[in-house]
């Protein structure tokens, strides 16, 4: 059993890393072999059944830092949700989903569901009652994304596991936006975390990657699907995962102080018209956020004021990139409506709140008088 650790970086650093025998050396050792013996060994490791040593040191990090018992790695965090989702729903059954959720989890719903048989519902909102409305005979589980992607809206997740709970349901939530650092879903009744890792846990916009963590028998009935979809993430990826985890619980914390400074910046400017940020008392939803984060994350979006294009203000940022893809150490920007939602139509955008003006800023660890310096030049150089 993992030795349980009181705090964040510790867990970071420690769990999870495999001793080098030979050498003594500080960090886990690299085994890039695909081919291991079958003769008298207690497991027959194999990189598709997510068990060669550096996944199964990892996947024990993961499930640590979310308070799970066990956790796989994927070679993508759409990976990850597909085979999560797919391995508990089946022809004739429903699942009841967010109506604000990342583009590419509602482009597979939409899109590849009906397929299998699968029936789906989005909420009209996001709120408790929203989801039990949609709740069905046939239902099977329950799907969330907080904070989600791209308007930070927030979900109550103590309010779901409830829910879920009552009609005898799973309930599975992606928390990538909020990372370990700051939310623990798992501590809040859910059944099911799900991660970009990609994001945070990478950290570095230099890794794809995703991990399911959850009891011992959810894993293993992810495991039984996962092992023939083949989604598994290479061992030279895994050890760079591990890596940067080491450092994501500072890293985290200190994209989670820059984001609350430039969401007040942003907020108390005449130049901007919206803010989405849930650290912002201002925000709907602050006060079930303050409840079930510890911190309020490094994402937020905002909308300009009528007049100013947001494209070219993106042209016009000199430090900040833009770029896409979000949560590395360098901050970035982008238009959801051209990446991450571009795939849902101009009225699913729509529905979704996700005008075309608006902006996703992902808040790295530069310094902040830096950050609001280069917002200032830009706008200033789109007004004149």
């Amino acid at each position: 059993m993992t030795k349980k650790y009181k705090g964040i970086n510790t867990i970071c650093t420690h769990v999870g890393e495999l001793k080098d025998e030979q050498f003594k050396g500080a960090v886990s050792p690299l085994y890039m072999s695909t081919s291991y013996a079958f003769e008298d060994v207690e497991v027959k490791r194999y990189p598709r059944y997510f068990n060669t040593p550096n996944q199964v040191a990892l996947a024990q990090k993961m499930a640590a830092l979310e308070h799970g018992e066990a956790a796989l790695i994927f070679g993508s965090g759409m990976a990850a949700i597909s085979t999560a989702m797919m391995a508990f729903l089946h022809n004739g059954d429903h699942v009841v989903l967010q109506n604000t959720l990342y583009g590419g989890t509602s482009n597979l719903v939409v899109e590849e569901f009906e397929k299998f048989g699968i029936e789906y519902s989005f909420t009209e909102d996001y709120s408790p009652a929203s989801f039990e409305k949609e709740i069905k005979d046939n239902t099977k589980v329950i799907y969330i994304e907080t904070p989600s992607n791209p308007l930070l809206t927030i979900t109550d997740v103590k309010a779901i596991s409830k829910i879920a709970k009552k009609h005898g349901l799973l309930s599975m939530i992606d928390n990538t936006f909020a990372s370990p650092v700051n939310q623990n879903p798992i501590d809040l009744g859910i059944d099911i975390v799900i991660h970009s890792a990609t994001k945070y846990m990478g950290g570095h916009s230099d890794i794809l990657a995703g991990t399911v963590i959850s009891s011992e028998e959810y894993i293993d009935k992810v495991f039984q699907l996962a092992k023939n979809f083949g989604g598994s993430l290479s061992d030279y990826t895994v050890w760079l995962l591990e890596r940067s985890l080491k450092t994501m619980g500072i890293r985290v914390k200190a994209q989670n102080e820059n984001a609350q400074e430039l969401a007040e910046f942003l907020d108390k400017n005449e130049d901007v018209a919206r803010v989405y940020y849930p650290g912002l008392k201002s925000h709907p939803d602050h006060e079930v956020a303050a409840g079930q984060m510890k911190g309020f994350g490094g994402m937020l979006s905002f909308e300009l004021k009528e007049g100013l294009d947001a494209d070219l203000f993106q042209k016009k940022l000199k430090l900040i990139k833009s770029s896409m893809s979000l949560a590395g150490v360098e901050s970035t920007i982008l238009s959801p409506s051209k990446t991450s939602h571009g795939l849902l139509s101009p009225e699913e955008r729509e529905k979704q709140g996700i005008r075309d003006g608006l902006l996703r800023f992902s808040v790295g660890i530069e310094e902040k008088e830096d950050l609001i310096e280069d917002i200032q030049q830009a706008i200033k150089a789109i007004k004149a």
